[in-house]
């Protein structure tokens, strides 16, 4: 009779160790009221940034964040602004709204402006700010996961007690440098969330038609990395999965994936028609699950009125206008920037 072949693959490990469920995060009244505010900035901006566009005053790729706006607040309003990092792809104009830089030099930047953030020369997809621990803004789709597990390694290599949130999209999620990162991440417990902002569509390819395993979530498994699906329509459930989120890395314990499932309005960048979705869907989110909404009624519950919000939206729209003629009219950076910043001055 044969011998049975020796087993030599390790037995799933039960009972892993995981991240406790999240729970919406319980808002007071003054703050649902602040990420009312961010996340209207944020769309406004946006919609003024699409205008200037169409106009030709900003040049390039230009990416939105329309419809994204729970993310970037809700993740973004956990975090400490003296010790955690920041780092994203191209879709970059919210998630540095959010970290409450001035909408004045945002736009500059967008407009090739020296007084933009990164003195015009980044434009759209590449603004930076070390003062706020941000750092892109990245044109590579998945590059910026690499370098936030850089980031994360510096946090744990320097003991200052920060957190790297490394922002990235589901068509990011299938490329091979994720997965290294993954990998050496986990070896080596470093402080860092990786978020899938998982708007469904990519550049233009539904995800479930990409990826062979579309709950993205799950895309950690094989590394012993957790993951969390999160409704990223709502800042609430936003905020609550950060708090677990970094209750869990800054208790040692490693990384952890956020998969947060939210919705672009518009297109790609654009220049994309979007012509690979019905108008009839996007309006049905929009009706359905538009986060701003969800947040207005909820304001409506605690006896906020129309007529508060509507002094608040007057308010932004101001500072949106604002920040737009300042981009227009500030100089553009001098000829001899061309030749500054391009190598490291010093070793």
């Amino acid at each position: 009779m044969a011998k049975a072949p020796s087993r030599t693959s390790e037995p799933p490990i039960p009972n892993r160790e995981r991240p406790a469920e999240p729970q919406p995060f319980q808002a007071t009244k003054e703050q649902l009221l602040d990420f009312y505010k961010q996340m209207l900035l944020i769309r406004r901006f946006e919609e003024k940034a699409g205008q200037l566009y169409g106009l030709g005053l900003i040049g390039g790729f230009c990416h939105l964040y329309i419809g994204q706006e729970a993310v970037a607040v809700g993740l973004q309003s956990a975090l400490d602004g003296d010790k955690d990092s920041v780092i994203t792809g191209y879709r970059d104009h919210g998630h540095m709204l959010a970290y409450g830089i001035d909408p004045k030099v945002i736009m500059a930047e967008l407009t090739g402006r020296a007084a933009g953030i990164s003195k015009g020369k980044g434009g759209s997809m590449h603004m930076f700010s070390t003062e706020h621990k941000f750092y892109g803004g990245h044109g590579i789709v998945g590059a910026q996961v690499s370098l936030g597990t850089g980031l994360a390694f510096g946090h744990k290599y320097s003991n200052d007690g920060g957190v790297c949130l490394a922002y990235f999209g589901d068509g990011a999620a299938n490329q091979g440098q994720v997965y290294e990162s993954f990998n050496m991440a986990e070896l080596w417990k470093l402080p860092i969330i990786f978020v899938i902002e998982n708007n469904q569509y990519a550049m233009g390819t539904a995800v479930n038609r990409a990826s062979s395993e579309d709950q993205l979530y799950r895309r950690g498994e094989s590394f012993r990395i957790p993951g969390i699906q999160v409704d990223g329509m709502d800042v609430l459930a936003c905020r609550g999965a950060a708090e677990e989120a970094l209750a869990w890395v800054r208790a040692g314990k490693g990384p952890v994936i956020l998969e947060m499932k939210t919705y672009r309005y518009r297109g790609h960048s654009m220049s994309d028609p979007a012509k690979y979705r019905s108008r009839e869907e996007v309006q049905g989110v929009r009706d359905k699950s538009d986060p701003i909404d969800h947040v207005k009624r909820l304001l409506e519950e605690q006896g906020v009125t129309e007529a508060d919000l509507k002094g608040l939206e007057q308010d932004i729209r101001k500072t949106v206008n604002e920040a737009a003629d300042f981009a227009e009219q500030t100089p553009e950076p001098d000829v001899a920037e061309l030749y500054t910043e391009v190598l490291v001055e010093r070793y």
